[in-house]
Parts: structure tokens; C-alpha cells; sequence
């Protein structure tokens, strides 16, 4: 029981020593977070978009021209 005190304390007093961000640090990191993820899912969908509609479909016809079908 002895350790779990002293833990608590230990994480009470390592408590008061974090320095939190401000509120406007947070505000523009998350917007940067969610702009970059924005691009990489724009990005993803696009490449989704070139290989289902266009190269995929242009590498069965290829194929199939070798092989003669």
C-alpha cells in the first residue's frame, strides 16, 4: 500500500511541473494536423481514382493484347 502513496504523490508533485500549451498554440496545431490530413486523403482518392478508372483497366487491355484475346 506503502508504493501506491508514493506513486501519487510522486505523480502529484510531477503534475504541477507540466507546461501546458496555450489555447492558441493548440488551436493552430490542430488546424495544421487537419490540413495535412485533408491533403493526404485528397491525395489517396485521387491515386484510388487514377488506378480503378485508368491504369488498372489499361493493364488488362494490355495483357490481353499480348496474349491475344
Amino acid at each position: 500500500m506503502e508504493k501506491f502513496v508514493t506513486y501519487f504523490k510522486g505523480v502529484k508533485s510531477e503534475w504541477g511541473k507540466i507546461s501546458w500549451p496555450e489555447k492558441k498554440q493548440v488551436v493552430t496545431q490542430t488546424i495544421i494536423v487537419l490540413v495535412i490530413v485533408s491533403a493526404f486523403t485528397i491525395y489517396t482518392f485521387v491515386l484510388d481514382i487514377l488506378f480503378r478508372d485508368a491504369l488498372i483497366p489499361g493493364i488488362i487491355k494490355l495483357i490481353n493484347v499480348i496474349k491475344g484475346v
